[in-house]
């Protein structure tokens, strides 16, 4: 399949919004009640938090025919080489073909000093814990969130570079 990854623009922020929250809406439709996904996402994903996301961390997209359809979002790189991976969301159609991987590939290769990738991933996605289990990730811990009143179980998980 053919796609590019590149850096995400201020024009990307909506088409980014969308990806989030097809991707949210069809991951977790059997975990998390619609309402709580919907007031996270206005909450993480609305156009005030996207330019502090774009100003303030490593944003990267994937496009397929000048269309986005899906981003990664990393944290800049602490002092201990730590990054945090804040999303991989694709639109579900697009899921499985290597492009999820070109994203954290590219966050990896742009990451000056980055020694180890942490993520936190609801324990009941099986299509992310997969994901993350396939690149080299490895469970640290599990707790509960509090999500917007919903209590999730999650996996921390961290890839050594």
């Amino acid at each position: 399949m053919e796609y590019t990854i590149r850096k995400m623009e201020e024009r990307d922020v909506k088409p980014v919004q969308e990806v989030a929250k097809k991707s949210w809406n069809t991951t977790y439709e059997k975990i998390i009640p619609l309402e709580i996904q919907e007031r996270f996402l206005k909450t993480a994903y609305n156009d005030e938090m996207m330019i502090k996301r774009l100003n303030g961390s490593y944003l990267y997209i994937a496009e397929k025919d000048q269309q986005i359809v899906g981003f990664a979002n990393f944290s800049t790189v602490k002092e201990e080489g730590e990054v945090e991976l804040g999303a991989i969301y694709l639109y579900p159609e697009y899921q499985g073909k290597g492009i999820g991987t070109a994203l954290l590939h590219e966050g990896i290769k742009n990451l000056k000093g980055v020694k180890s990738i942490y993520i936190n991933v609801e324990k009941e996605n099986s299509i992310g814990t997969n994901f993350y289990h396939a690149k080299g990730f490895k469970v640290i811990s599990e707790f509960d969130d509090n999500l917007e009143g919903h209590i999730t179980k999650m996996f921390r998980m961290v890839l050594s570079i």
